[in-house]
This record gives C-alpha cells, structure tokens and sequence, in this order.
C-alpha cells in the first residue's frame, strides 16, 4: 500500500473536477465517495441531485468561516494511497476504513475530539483512492500535520498486515520515481508491458554503464534511438538534458520528455559526472582490449568481471561505507552492462536483476567514487566487447562471471540489512534469485561438458582427485563427493594440475577466502573460483593442454598479495 502526499492546492473544486472527471486519459471509471468527515456528504458520481459545487461548499465551510488573513494560502491537502497489482481488489467499504484511518493518522481528523478537518475519499479506480481535505478544523484552528507524511506511511504498514496486502519495506527517500497511474494507463492502452518512464530509465542506465564522458554516453542514447534534449547555459556549458520515446508523445502529438533526475536520482547529469571524475585504470595485460581476438573479447570481458566481483566482496565485507557504497553502485553498471550483452537464453533473467538491483545501488551513504574503478571497467570492457554468443566457447565464463556477481549481490543484501536499509536490501534479495535462475540457464552446457569429462576420468584419476579434496577440505569433502557436481569438480581439478597449477593449494585458498556452506552446490562454486584463480580456458569440452609443471605457487595469491587486496582502498 502506497500513500502520498500530493502538493498543496488552492482550489477544492479544481481537484473535485479531476477526481470526478474521466481522467486526463479517460482512465477514470465509476468516481465516487467511499467515505467522508460526517459519513454524510453528498456523492456528486452516485447521486443525480448533488453537484460538485455542493460537496465543495461544504469542504471549504471550515476556512470560510475565519478571517481571510488567518487562512492559509494552500489550503487543500490532498493524499492518494493505491495498491500493488499483485494485491487483492478492496471493496468500497474496506477503502472508507482506510480513508478514516489515514486522515486520523495525518492528523486530519481527530475522531475522539470530535473537532477535525472535513475531508472526503473518493475512489474511481479498483486500486486507489483520493483523500481532498481542507486545513481549517471545525473549531477554527488549524491541524497539527507536523510529519504527516510519515504517519500515513506508518498506517499503511500495519493495514498491509490487516488486510492481508502485500507488506512493502519502509522507504528512505532514495528511490526513482513511481510511474504515475496515467502513465501506467496509457502504456496498457499502448499495449506496452512497463511504462515509458521504466523503459527510459533502464535505457539510461545502459548507456551510462561503463561510459567515460559525456560524448559517449549522450552517443549510446542516440544509438539506442531516444529522443535527446540537452539543457545548456548561456555560457554555453551543458546543465541537463531529457530523454524520450520516439512513440510517446502527448495529445499535441509532441514526444513526453523525462529529465534524467525525474528517472532516477542517480540519472541527473551532475550525479553521472560524479563517476567519471576519478576516470577508469590504465588497461592492463589481461584486459579484454585491442590485443585479444574479437571472437575471444566477450569471453575475457567476463573473465574480467568475475575477478573485479571477486575482489569487490571483500571490500563491501571489510571496506568503510563511502567505499562499499561506490563498489555497490558500480555493481549496478556491470549488472547492466552484462544484461545488456547478454545472450538469448540468459537476457531476461539478467534483465530483471538488473532492475531489481537498481534499487540496492542508491543510499543515504554517499559513494566515494574512484575505489570502484576496477567494477567499472568490467562495466565498460563488457559493452565494448559485444554481445555474448550463446552456450558457446564463452559459456563458462558466462556461467563463472554470473556466478561471482551473485555472491556480490548477496553480499550487498547483507550489507543493507545490517544498515537497515531494508528496501535495498529487498532489492539486493531479488536481483540474486533472478541471477541464480540466469545462472542455471549459464552453467547447464560448461557444467554438462566438465561432468561427462569427469567421469571419463578413470578410477585412478578419480581417486587422486578425491584423495587432494579430502585432505584439502576435510571437513566439506564428503558433502562435496555426494553432490552431483562433484565430477565437473573432479574435471576441474586434474585441468588444473595439467596446466601446471596445485590443486592442493587452489582449493585450500579458494575455501579460505570466503565460506562455502551456505552455498546451495559447493562443487560449483569451487569449479568457478578455481577456473577463474588458475586461469583455466573457457572451453569445457575438452581439457587443456599440458603445460610443463611450474612451483605449485605459480597461480596461487602469495600472503601479501592476499593482505593488499583484502586492505579497505582506504587504508
């Protein structure tokens, strides 16, 4: 349930006229009273012998009543409260008893006093209500509406749980605006799935991952085929700018432009300069740049990915907030970023964690930008690496990037909750089941290919394998031997020593540097952290080939080099 306090107004009949009419895209159906101040005000929708004026009148009695110059400049308060779309249709009489609970926690009137202010509900949709009220109480004074918008917010949580209504987390002010209902309206009749606002929003936000300057990213929304106008100064400099559809347009046939802050706080253009004031990394050996084939640059993208994730944990687990706030954030972009290259079979899923992700990117914790280079780059490497192929020769790393994400996701959730923060952190919950949901469409090929592989193995192998978990990992190993990815492991394990690389020690680092058992497969997530800390190819099919044997300390972290990368950026 969604209360909100609309702005003030100055006429009572011109809001009576809007509740009352069709709606500014005939949205409206059926407008009428579900509740009033004295449970008698005359209904101008159900009634053929009252009129607007009438019930205006009345409203505005209160304020009529006392001097002109002790009556207050805007004197009509006006609230909405609406549904989920998941929620039950309430009926009339169950919306009056949440218009008379939200006016007495307002402090629009005041029951047991018996001298509130008059107000009156009207419904003209199944989802919602509008509550006009006038701010001079019967008596002549005027209400105590001190943080009344957080009262109704209160009311609301406790009649969610009354009425059987899906329960939202308590809000901070840091979330993008809502699409309005005759912005949902007019998508539903342009037989859209989200609104133009939600599709300019995710449109922006693709285009700012990864991006370094201004060029590129106002190039990327016009490659994407939005509309653009850009608000410039006097001086010349650039101030703003605002996006639209090329297909929504209004009633003059204009198209309907949305400035960057309307879709999201972080859109606004000094909000996205904030990210590329600290610039990105020098590219560096490993990066997915000029020196790698095309045909192989989305596999190293995602390479890349999975180990700036990797790294990134342990500063949200460690790091000051400023810090983690920015790793998050940039979190958000490689999200983005990967959905917006993803392949068919892992689009929607990633999609949707984008989304929901959105919301766990934004705090009252203020980012300190330039520690989140790393992510950032992923972000960037990413978009300019190309679409990924499928289930392909990239699918492992796909799978591996993916799986690493979800662990920073998951970690970002708890970060939130500890901060309180419980709409992120809600945000944070569901953008990790759609990236396990992408995950399993991922892993499926790469994983089918290391199991059969590993059960090719022989006897021998299978058992030298067993006997480096086992001692390795004595108290996991026999839960890892049961699981049905123990194979691909296994497959896992002797690519890695045919490479020159100690499994011993990989397995012993890769279960050292972050816990493993609430992990739903911890055979999986061992094949993925050890394929990205030995530098394993990303073809599964086959194994690779033999490498003369180097020091077993050739692909395993050195403690020092473990310290500096544990280290807050910070210290």
């Amino acid at each position: 349930m969604i209360p909100r306090i609309q702005k003030r107004g100055q006429r009572t009949i011109g809001l009576l006229y809007y509740l009352y009419g069709p709606g500014k895209y005939e949205e409206h159906t059926d407008p009428h009273l579900v509740a009033s101040w004295d449970h008698n005000a005359p209904d101008p929708g159900r009634d053929a012998t009252a009129t607007l004026q009438q019930l205006q009148q009345l409203l505005d009695q209160p304020v009529e009543n006392i001097d002109q110059a002790q009556r207050p400049k805007k004197h009509v308060w006006h609230l909405s409260v609406r549904n989920g779309a998941e929620d039950r249709i309430l009926s009339d009489e169950e919306w009056g008893d949440v218009a008379r609970r939200m006016v007495a926690a307002a402090g629009i009137d005041d029951p047991e006093a018996g001298a509130g202010c008059r107000w009156a509900a009207v419904r003209h949709a199944d989802d919602h209500i509008h509550i006009v009220a006038t701010l001079v109480r019967e008596d002549g004074y005027k209400p105590d509406l001190d943080h009344d918008a957080a009262r109704v917010q209160a009311q609301a949580r406790a009649l969610e749980t009354e009425l059987g209504l899906r329960r939202l987390n308590k809000g901070d002010g840091t979330a993008a605006k809502r699409p309005t209902s005759a912005e949902r309206h007019k998508a539903q009749r342009q037989g859209r799935e989200r609104t133009a606002r939600e599709e300019l929003r995710e449109t922006v936000r693709r285009a700012v991952a990864g991006a370094t300057s201004e060029e590129e990213f106002f190039n990327r929304l016009t490659t994407s085929g939005l509309l653009i106008r850009r608000r410039v100064a006097p001086s010349g400099d650039l101030l703003g700018y605002k996006v639209a559809l090329p297909d929504d347009r209004n009633a003059q046939d204009e198209p309907v432009f949305y400035p960057g802050a309307r879709l999201a706080p972080d859109l606004s253009l000094p909000r996205i300069r904030e990210r590329w004031s600290a610039g990105l990394p020098e590219r560096d050996a490993d990066s997915a740049g000029a020196d790698v084939r095309p045909a192989d640059r989305p596999s190293a993208a995602r390479k890349l990915t999975a180990s700036a994730a990797w790294n990134a944990l342990l500063v949200i687990e460690r790091g000051d907030d400023a810090v983690t706030a920015a790793h998050i954030a940039a979190a958000g972009e490689v999200l983005d970023a990967l959905a917006k290259t993803s392949a068919a079979h892992t689009r929607q899923e990633l999609r949707a964690a984008a989304r929901e992700f959105e919301r766990a990117s934004r705090s009252h914790v203020r980012a300190e930008r330039g520690h989140d280079r790393a992510l950032r780059r992923a972000a960037r490497d990413l978009v300019r690496s190309g679409p990924a192929l499928g289930h392909g020769e990239d699918g492992a790393t796909t799978a591996m990037a993916i799986d690493m994400l979800f662990f920073l996701v998951t970690t970002t959730a708890h970060w939130h909750a500890k901060k309180n923060h419980a709409q992120q952190a809600a945000g944070a919950r569901q953008a990790a089941e759609h990236l396990r949901s992408a995950y399993q469409a991922a892993a499926a090929q790469p994983l089918g290919a290391l199991y059969q592989r590993g059960r090719r193995l022989g006897r021998p192998l299978l058992q030298r394998q067993t006997t480096v978990l086992r001692e390795a990992l004595p108290e996991l190993a026999e839960r890892i031997l049961a699981e049905p990815g123990w194979y691909a492991l296994a497959a896992t394990l002797h690519d890695t020593e045919t490479t020159g690389n100690d499994p011993h020690n990989l397995l012993t680092d890769a279960a050292r540097r972050r816990e493993l058992t609430s992990a739903e497969s911890i055979s999986d997530v061992l094949v993925w952290r050890l394929r990205r800390a030995a530098d394993l190819p990303t073809n599964t099919t086959a194994p690779p080939r033999t490498r003369a044997a180097e020091p077993s300390t050739r692909r395993t972290e050195q403690p020092a080099q473990r310290r500096a990368e544990t280290r807050s950026p910070r210290q």
